[in-house]
């Protein structure tokens, strides 16, 4: 049996990370969520997931300083920004610090998919 692609959902959007983890494990991930940026943190020193999905808005830790973390420790993970403050200015920051992609809250499903399949399968 093939291993499932794992996904950590990082948003303190609890109402979000619940649709979202749902949406994507119909489609097959492994999916984990964390509502709390530095709960995040902590896990992502010792655990390792295919894919982040980090939203940027959060209290106490930002999405930015946690892909920052990520990239300093060179970890291997692809991570992509999810935001509902989709201007130029964050998209540019999060390519800046290392992010795979990056897509706009309200997302569209079958368009996150799409990047999702895009980062995590694409070199």
């Amino acid at each position: 049996m093939a291993k499932l692609e794992s996904i950590l959902i990082v948003d303190d959007d609890v109402h979000i990370t619940k649709i979202l983890r749902e949406e994507l494990k119909s489609v097959g991930y492994d999916v984990e969520v964390i509502n709390d940026s530095t709960e995040a943190l902590s896990r992502l020193q010792n655990e390792y997931y295919d894919l982040v999905l980090l939203d940027i808005k959060m209290p106490l830790v930002d999405g930015f300083e946690i892909l920052k973390d990520l990239r300093q420790r060179e970890y291997p993970g692809r991570v992509i920004i999810m935001t509902a403050f989709a201007d130029i200015e964050n998209a540019m920051m999060a390519r800046k610090l290392g992010a795979n992609d990056f897509i706009a809250k309200p997302y569209d499903f079958d368009e996150l998919l799409i990047t999702i399949q895009k980062v995590l399968y694409s070199e």
